[in-house]
């Protein structure tokens, strides 16, 4: 099934437009590339619709929000709307801010999102209104363990009902749904959380799947979510005694480059519950 899903990445080289924040933006570009897409970013809205007219998906990211790319996340989302583009949502610390919390929840009530990408504690702040998110790091008191993972799932297909869109909540133990069948996903590494914009990259790389996969956005959004761990494994792997973050950060997006649809197919560890 993955292998599939990644094969029409690879051949469809979908045309992806990002407003994401600039803490991670190359490096999203080029998880992009590495997967076989092709990245574009723009965040003014003299040229957000124009620019998300012409490419296949689109990704939003709130991770650096301001007054100047507020507005073009709104133009581009509903411009991709109206032209039934995918649109993934990545609600980068969301409950640490007022003003983080309100935009990501007035994008869901203006914008129809395919995919919304966070930690526990972003999704929470989502259904609720509210949140305890420290940064971009899920709350301790959110985790999703073994112990409380049906609860975990119970709690995500709620929100996909809600939404109408998959949910993907990202951890220790990813959960994919669309509100009826669910992914419970135990590929990645605990390095992970070392490098700064995991996370988005796999938003970016979500939008890219759910773009070459239109017909089937639970499955495309579990792909990616396998491959991005999956890649963390592989890059773990290859460290070596002087390698810190930064070189894992590399070595991650080598791993995509060089990732074959048959070893996603391989390596993907996932549950259906």
């Amino acid at each position: 099934m993955f292998e599939k899903l990644f094969e029409n990445v690879r051949q469809k080289s979908p045309l992806i437009h990002n407003i994401t924040n600039y803490v991670t933006v190359n490096d999203c570009a080029n998880m992009l590339l590495a997967c076989g897409a092709s990245p574009i970013m723009a965040d003014d809205s003299g040229e957000a619709e124009e620019i998300t007219a012409i490419c296949g998906g689109l990704n939003i990211n709130i991770g650096t929000l301001n007054q100047h790319t507020i507005p073009a996340m709104f133009a581009a989302g509903k411009r991709a709307n109206a032209l039934g583009h995918p649109v993934v949502l990545d609600p980068v610390g969301a409950g640490a801010s007022t003003l983080r919390t309100n935009t990501a929840l007035d994008l869901l009530k203006d914008v129809k999102f395919t995919v919304i990408r966070g930690n526990i504690s972003e999704i929470k702040t989502l259904t609720l209104g509210s949140g305890t998110t420290r940064g971009v790091d899920a709350d301790v008191s959110d985790k999703v363990t073994e112990e409380n993972l049906n609860e975990a799932v119970s709690f995500a297909r709620d929100f996909s009902r809600q939404t109408g869109a998959v949910i993907a909540v990202t951890g220790a133990i990813d959960i994919v749904t669309d509100g009826e069948r669910s992914f419970c996903i135990r590929n990645g590494r605990p390095e992970m959380s070392a490098v700064t914009g995991t996370g988005c990259q796999l938003s970016a790389l979500s939008a890219a799947f759910v773009t070459a996969n239109p017909d089937h956005p639970l499955e495309a959004a579990a792909a990616a979510v396998c491959a991005m761990g999956l890649c963390g494994e592989i890059a773990c792997r290859r460290m070596r005694e002087p390698d810190g973050n930064s070189s894992y950060r590399n070595y991650i997006i080598d791993a995509m480059y060089r990732l074959t649809p048959a070893a996603l197919e391989e390596g993907a560890n996932y549950e259906m519950r």
